[in-house]
């Protein structure tokens, strides 16, 4: 299986960078997410994690290090957190790692309903972004 890597843009949309790592299961979305197309780049991200929990079957760590996501990106995230949700109750390792802004609540806010939603649990981290 191969990794997935997708180079974050930011113009009059903003991709996230997206690092999924088939070997070590370490994946990883950073950045801004507000894009044209939400599904067809999430999905993208969804069928990665549903091959990779299918055929490689290890332990997965996803971290997300988003410092803005609009609403269409918020609801592809929830998919992609119930994809993972979903490998856990199969009995898969997966640990989710939510990292946001020092000075932003409402992401950490989103995390905590995401956990509500979902049922995982999720690490949260204050971090410093990089301006």
């Amino acid at each position: 299986m191969e990794n997935l890597e997708i180079k974050g843009e930011s113009g009059v949309y903003f991709i996230p960078e997206v690092k999924l790592n088939a070997t070590s299961g370490v994946c990883e979305i950073s950045g801004e997410s507000y894009l044209e197309d939400t599904d067809e780049f999430y999905n993208q991200i969804i069928n990665w994690l549903e091959t990779h929990t299918q055929k490689v079957n290890t332990p997965i760590t996803f971290n997300f290090r988003l410092t803005y996501f609009n609403t269409s990106s918020s609801r592809s995230i929830l998919n992609v957190l119930r994809v993972l949700k979903k490998y856990q109750d199969q009995g898969g390792s997966v640990t989710v790692n939510w990292y946001y802004p020092e000075d932003d609540d409402s992401i950490a806010e989103e995390a905590e309903d995401y956990m509500k939603d979902t049922g995982l649990d999720i690490n949260m981290f204050e971090f410093e972004p990089e301006d």
